[in-house]
C-alpha cells in the first residue's frame, strides 16, 4: 500500500494528480489527511525544509508493508556531497518506506505532470531502484537540474523490477 499522507501547504488538484496518476501504475494507493509540515525539520539558514528529516518522520508513522509519500510546496534539501544544503525536488532511500517530492523547483508549466513523475521517481528509490541511465526513464539522475519533461517511462528494466513488486503497467 502506498499512503499520500500531504503536507497542509499542498493544494488538493496536486494531491488528487498525483494520487489518480499513480492508481494508473499501483493499485494501492491511499490518500490520507493532511498534516502539518514539522518545524523541527526546518532549516532556518536557507528558509527550507530538510527533506531527510522529513522522510525519517513520516518513516516512523510508516505502518508495516506500507510505503509513505509525502507531498509538498516548500522548498526542500539535503546534504549531497560536501554540499550541506542542496536543495531538490525530492528525496528516497533506497530501499526505504517513506519519501518525499515537493513541487517548490518545478516549471510553472507542466507542474502537475512534473509532480507525479518525481513522486514515481522518489518511489522507485523505495523499491531499490537506483538512478538510471536512460534518459527517458522515471529513474534517471536530475543532475542538478529539472529534465521531468524529458522522462516518459520506466525503462524496461526499472519496469521488470517494479512489476516483480506489484506494480502493473499496460
Amino acid at each position: 500500500m502506498i499512503d499520500i499522507p500531504p503536507f497542509s501547504d499542498i493544494s488538493n488538484e496536486k494531491i488528487n494528480y498525483v494520487f489518480s496518476e499513480l492508481k494508473k501504475v499501483y493499485p494501492l494507493v491511499n490518500v490520507k489527511s493532511k498534516i502539518p509540515i514539522p518545524k523541527s525539520a526546518f532549516y532556518s539558514l536557507r528558509n527550507r525544509f530538510r527533506a531527510d528529516s522529513l522522510i525519517a518522520i513520516l518513516d516512523r508513522q510508516t505502518a508495516p508493508n506500507h510505503i509513505t509519500l509525502g507531498l509538498t510546496s516548500f522548498d526542500i534539501s539535503t546534504t549531497k556531497n560536501s554540499i550541506k544544503d542542496w536543495g531538490v525536488m525530492g528525496l528516497g532511500f533506497e530501499p526505504g518506506k517513506a519519501c518525499i517530492a515537493s513541487d517548490f523547483r518545478l516549471s510553472s508549466n507542466e507542474k502537475l505532470m512534473q509532480l507525479f513523475k518525481v513522486s514515481i521517481h522518489e518511489l522507485g528509490h523505495t523499491q531499490g531502484l537506483k538512478h538510471c541511465k536512460v534518459k527517458s526513464c522515471f529513474m534517471r539522475d536530475a543532475e542538478g537540474r529539472n529534465p521531468t519533461n524529458e522522462e516518459i517511462e520506466f525503462c524496461k528494466t526499472c519496469k521488470h523490477t517494479l512489476i516483480s513488486k506489484g506494480w502493473r503497467f499496460k
